[in-house]
């Protein structure tokens, strides 16, 4: 068993959390304000109940701050905003991430000037590496972030194979990462190490390519696969 903190209690948050929980771990789940969250009534933009019933369904995992959450954890997994994700871990303090591994799933996405949402870095530069520059004593871990929540904690969800990247400096959190990946149902063949941190550029610049088909498609039950050339 594990010691996860999830931060973030949007549709990703729920879905990593409920999942985590399932496959018996102890998950926290971080916020800013505790008493704001459980007292929020209204649903999400997706149409999901307030949060407060979403953690009444799930009675093994706890509410907490940001920096509660942290200094409870072993690992920490990312599933706040792209905008917000350096404020909480802001929040959680440096001195409680430190030596710990990061999921990071968030994106860099800017809906401000409405839809499709931009990336607010690119290119040269990618929210992961952000984070493991602004918190270098963090393991930082890109993985899940190029697909919908729902296909993330349940893959078997599509028919066949389909591919999850994972982009890291650190290698033994890699391995961690990986084995969280197998719990959920994802095969090491669908499984793609890009290399290190920088990696994550490219899994963030697919962001624009995959709301652009959850447009075409008008579904978010989707993946993108790596057909790799089998040596003859």
């Amino acid at each position: 068993m594990e010691k996860y903190a999830v931060f973030g209690t949007g549709t990703v948050g729920q879905s990593l959390a409920a999942r985590l929980s399932e496959t018996g771990n102890q998950v926290v789940v971080g916020t800013r304000n505790v008493d704001a969250t459980t007292k929020r009534s209204e649903k999400d933009n997706y149409g999901n109940p307030p949060f407060s019933a979403w953690l009444a369904s799930h009675p093994d995992v706890e509410l907490a701050t940001f920096e509660q959450a942290a200094i409870r954890s072993d690992i920490i997994v990312n599933c706040t905003l792209g905008l917000a994700s350096l404020d909480a871990l802001k929040c959680a303090g440096e001195q409680n991430l430190n030596g710990k591994i990061l999921i990071d799933i968030s994106n860099p996405l800017d809906f401000s000037k409405g839809f499709p949402p931009s990336l607010i870095v690119c290119n040269t530069d990618s929210l992961a590496e952000q984070i493991q520059q602004a918190f270098p004593q963090l393991r930082v871990v890109k993985t899940l972030n190029t697909m919908s929540a729902m296909v993330m904690v349940n893959p078997q969800l599509l028919a066949g194979d389909h591919t999850v990247f994972v982009s890291g400096n650190d290698t033994n959190a890699k391995v961690i990462v990986r084995k969280m990946l197998n719990s959920f149902g994802w095969a090491n063949n669908n499984i793609i190490e890009l290399g290190d941190i920088t990696t994550a550029r490219g899994t963030e610049m697919l962001l624009p390519v995959w709301v652009r088909l959850y447009g075409a498609l008008q579904t978010p039950m989707f993946n993108f696969h790596i057909n790799i050339a089998q040596a003859k």
